[in-house]
């Protein structure tokens, strides 16, 4: 019998725990290393429990080429929810839309930044010309510019260092935003917050499905949503940081 690892709350959305739980899901089926789901409910989830180990090289490695055989498992849609699943989404405790687009850039600016942008000002923690300068670089995105053609992979979304559980056996990742994005994105999550041995996980990803060049001038593009959604609840400093990889991206789009 599995053991399990519990989370109760009465303070949630009824789909709070069948989200995660309907995403671990759905990543798990694609091949992502994702933990077990033992039981859900509308106030509480149960999980194997997992024991942490130190990180590895060689499960490094492994981690990222089960990353990229998950991301090609791919998504409907660029939005698009779990297969199956219905409800509300949403990243931590921030809603997260479940709108579906066809455009990657249309999706990524309307759907993952800007519904961030005015909590984050009511919050006082994104200053105007920061703003001015994030819906620039949506204006850029809505447009097509950054638009490669890239199906929409089957992501995790919420991919920071603590969603990354290092164990005997691998890695194993727990409390997705799972939905059809851009692979970038999973990877530009994990270099903003500092993934161990991050070298090794992006040599493992490239063995399985090489990034097409120049994906290293495009990871501030890709850590739009998650500056947003921690500049609207979580400080200035992420509101300066969204600032300015907003634009970073802006002079990309100018090369």
């Amino acid at each position: 019998m599995t053991r399990g690892f519990r989370k109760d709350r009465r303070d949630v959305d009824p789909d709070f725990f069948r989200a995660e739980a309907a995403g671990l899901r759905w990543l798990r089926d694609g091949g992502g290393p994702m933990v077990e789901v033992i039981d859900v409910g509308d106030d509480f989830i149960e999980l194997a429990h997992l024991t942490s180990t130190r990180p590895t090289a060689s499960h490094a490695r492994d981690f990222g080429m089960a990353l990229a055989r998950m991301h090609d498992a791919g998504a409907v849609e660029f939005g698009s929810p779990p297969a199956g699943y219905g409800g509300r989404q949403f990243i931590g405790e921030r809603p997260l839309s479940t709108r579906t687009h066809e455009r990657w850039g249309e999706f990524y600016a309307d759907e993952r930044v800007l519904p961030y942008l005015p909590p984050a000002i009511d919050a006082g923690y994104l200053e105007p010309a920061d703003a001015d300068a994030t819906r620039e670089a949506c204006a850029l995105l809505a447009s097509g510019v950054f638009d490669d053609g890239d199906p929409p992979a089957r992501l995790h979304g919420d991919l920071w260092t603590g969603n990354v559980l290092w164990t005997a056996r691998g890695v194993v990742l727990i409390d997705p935003a799972a939905h059809g994005g851009h692979r970038e994105t999973d990877l530009a999550m994990l270099a903003l917050f500092g993934c161990p041995l991050l070298t090794e996980v992006i040599a493992g990803y490239q063995g399985e499905h090489p990034l097409r060049p120049g994906w290293e001038d495009r990871v501030a593009l890709h850590q739009l949503h998650p500056l947003a959604v921690h500049a609207a609840g979580h400080g200035p400093s992420y509101g300066t940081a969204l600032g300015r990889a907003a634009r970073a991206c802006v002079a990309l789009a100018a090369r």
